[in-house]
């Protein structure tokens, strides 16, 4: 039976929430102890995350029932103000792991790389379908990839992985409105250049490879080493919710970063899978709704969300199971980070706004 787009994608919801639910369950399990020990308050991080889903609630209600034709409308203004948030922290922000990412107003921190990835989606899909005809050449896809430069080069410097997520959905943003395969080969290997020019300005990030290379001996793979150790505990049904010996101080950034070795440890090789097939359908939602989009602006800021999540959800997953070295991503709506959160429900509400607007139907 065939149900008109106009209340948005509610199978959607209800994986996005169910994921975020689940996340809190989880985020209390890997989070109590070190909680507990550092705040005298085992339920601190839940709290925190609870206040941000409210937050993020809200304004993905809000951007869901605002004309998404309008927000794209003020795309170059909150382009530059992405810009100059990512500026600022050169100026103003405050370390994290060894590197500025971070701004605080008063006791309220606030990471301006998740802001350039949500604006960005808009930015790209607000230009790439206004010079439609001009995306079939060389010089189109160049001028594009040209204005993601500054943000990407910015958030690159002092986190590449976040700007290697920047990179990816810019690529396939582009390369959706384009169609064309030659220049994205090219491309290609223009991006790959520039994250090695970029892994040798910093020697962390080389000692990150030669952790990922010898992580069983190298004093950097640590955290990979403990979350295997988690993962491979966990087995076919895992050890039972709370039962985590890892989570208890082992793993570093077990409820953000690292959860998913935990949901592994605690829930097995099953909870993973079931982690991993709630992440396909919604990324089948998004592809259903790009679809049926109404129009080419519609469907590009689905194909940016899309993007974004699914490239999220892989380098997180990877970097657990230590498919690729160690770098800081969370697990979309199931890591704690507020941040993060409230961007990516943002990023719903869009899809939602998209889908109420369709053109089709969704099955």
């Amino acid at each position: 039976m065939n149900k008109k787009l106009n209340i948005g994608d509610p199978l959607m919801l209800a994986v996005v929430f169910g994921m975020i639910t689940f996340g809190l369950v989880m985020i209390f399990s890997a989070s109590s102890y070190t909680a507990g020990l550092q705040y005298g308050n085992v339920f601190y991080y839940v709290k925190r995350q609870l206040f941000t889903v409210a937050i993020g609630t809200i304004m993905m209600g809000l951007i869901s029932r605002l004309d998404y034709h309008r927000i794209l409308k003020y795309a170059w203004p909150l382009h530059g103000f992405s810009l100059l948030m990512l500026a600022a922290v050169f100026l103003i922000g405050t370390a994290s792991h060894g590197q500025k990412r971070w701004i605080y107003i008063g006791p309220v921190g606030f990471q301006p790389s998740e802001f350039a990835k949500f604006i960005l989606i808009i930015f790209l899909a607000a230009m790439c379908s206004a010079a439609e005809p001009l995306m079939k050449k060389w010089r189109g896809i160049i001028l594009m990839f040209v204005c993601v430069m500054p943000a990407a080069a910015m958030v690159m410097a002092t986190n590449l992985s976040t700007g290697v997520i920047i990179l990816g959905l810019s690529f396939i943003i582009i390369f959706t409105a384009s169609r064309k395969w030659v220049p994205f080969l090219a491309l290609t290997g223009m991006g790959i250049a520039m994250m090695g020019v970029f892994l040798k300005l910093a020697a962390y990030r080389v000692d990150r490879i030669e952790a990922w290379l010898n992580v069983e001996t190298h004093p950097k793979g640590y955290q990979t080493r403990q979350a295997l150790f988690a993962i491979g505990s966990g087995g076919f049904f895992g050890c039972g919710y709370g039962k985590s010996i890892q989570k208890l101080a082992y793993v570093p950034e077990a409820h953000n970063d690292m959860i998913f070795s935990i949901i592994c440890e605690e829930w097995g090789l099953f909870g993973a899978v079931i982690i991993i097939a709630l992440f396909i359908v919604l990324i089948w939602r998004c592809a259903v709704t790009a679809m049926t989009a109404r129009d080419l602006q519609g469907a590009l800021l689905v194909i940016g969300v899309m993007a974004h999540i699914g490239l999220q959800m892989i380098i997180n997953i990877a970097v657990v199971t230590n498919s690729i070295p160690n770098t800081g991503v969370p697990l979309p709506f199931i890591s704690y980070g507020g941040t993060s959160l409230i961007f990516l429900m943002c990023e719903i509400g869009i899809i939602q706004n998209v889908a109420r607007q369709g053109k089709g139907s969704i099955s």
